[in-house]
């Protein structure tokens, strides 16, 4: 018997918006949490797939998200700023609800921003500047998380993993597309290293001493560390000013005094910049859609690939074959949909 099983993209996404309906969400929050989910599954982002589910459910269980929350725009206070009250649930409901109008403030404008407030984090941001890139404009996403890394020189939990993901439209291809976190690694990838028994390649971590660790158990009592030592933590500190301090909701330090455990998902706040690469560009020569062709040429010629070229090559894969699924996942998914907030 095979140990993976491939399941149709709609037909996981049903099973995952079951699984937090059972949980108590309410449709507007399990929908946009199951989209998100089957989409990082479908491009092979493991970190942020199913293996997410349990961390949600333990946050549900927790009392830590609204569960019936629906999402709300406010009154407009600056032409070119959106912002919606995630009212407590998670962001993702409150990120499609922001969409269409900072669309349409970005092509007014030139560019606009969503601020999000009241949220609880839960995904990769690489699915909001696709969003906008769908509509032809570029996108900048960041936001906080809760403090698990230390600023470079220090030694203690300070930062967040702080990710950062930007999109650029492209006519015909998948759009440019990155999303990193600001730490060396995203702590998934650590609880999924330390699932695994593996150890940590050195430099990610130091322990709670400040030491320099491999261990993931000591990592996680401990602290992670910036990509690139004093420029990512540079680099982290400007994502807890604009997404954390200048929209008016918590830094990862406060992020992680309200919560006081790293098992749950994080509250805090997101900010989301659209721009429109035609109004910026206007009246000068050369369409900038094309020109960034070029660039992108340039370094395919140069045998480079371009970011998020692989997760575009496992989504045409899951769209012709399905995604496929360990039977452990399977296992679990079937446990999450028949037992809901008991499983964990």
């Amino acid at each position: 018997m095979s140990d993976t099983v491939s399941l149709g993209i709609e037909a996981l996404r049903e099973r995952v918006d079951a699984i937090f309906r059972k949980a108590g969400l309410n449709a507007v929050q399990a929908g946009a949490i199951a989209r998100v989910i089957v989409a990082a599954e479908r491009d092979a982002c493991k970190s942020h797939g199913v293996y997410r589910i349990e961390g949600a459910l333990r946050t549900i269980k927790a009392g830590k998200v609204t569960a019936d929350a629906v999402p709300e725009l406010l009154t407009q206070q600056a032409p070119a700023i959106v912002k919606a009250d995630a009212k407590g649930g998670f962001a993702n409901p409150a990120f499609e609800l922001g969409l269409p109008p900072l669309v349409e403030r970005a092509r007014t404008c030139g560019l606009a921003a969503l601020v999000i407030n009241d949220a609880v984090h839960f995904s990769a941001l690489w699915a909001e500047v696709e969003a906008l890139a769908e509509q032809g404009l570029a996108g900048l996403a960041m936001c906080p998380s809760y403090a698990t890394v230390a600023p470079t020189g220090g030694n203690r939990p300070l930062l967040g993993t702080n990710p950062f993901a930007f999109g650029w439209p492209r006519q015909g291809q998948p759009p440019y597309v990155f999303d990193f976190a600001t730490s060396v690694a995203a702590r998934g990838e650590i609880e999924l290293l330390r699932r695994a028994g593996k150890p940590l390649p050195e430099g990610w971590a130091i322990d709670a001493d400040g030491r320099p660790t491999t261990d993931p158990e000591a990592a996680l009592a401990g602290a992670m560390l910036s990509f690139g030592g004093h420029k990512g933590s540079a680099i982290g500190t400007m994502i807890e000013l604009l997404a954390g301090i200048m929209i008016g909701d918590l830094t990862s330090a406060g992020a992680l005094d309200l919560l006081r455990t790293t098992t749950l998902f994080p509250s805090h706040g997101e900010l989301i910049i659209a721009f429109s690469p035609q109004a910026f560009a206007g009246g000068r020569p050369g369409n900038p859609l094309g020109r960034a062709e070029v660039l992108f040429e340039a370094i395919l010629g140069q045998g480079a690939r371009l970011p998020s070229q692989r997760r575009f090559l496992a989504r045409a894969r899951s769209e012709a074959e399905g995604i496929p699924l360990s039977r452990m996942e399977m296992e679990q998914l079937d446990r999450f949909l028949e037992l809901g907030l008991g499983s964990v």
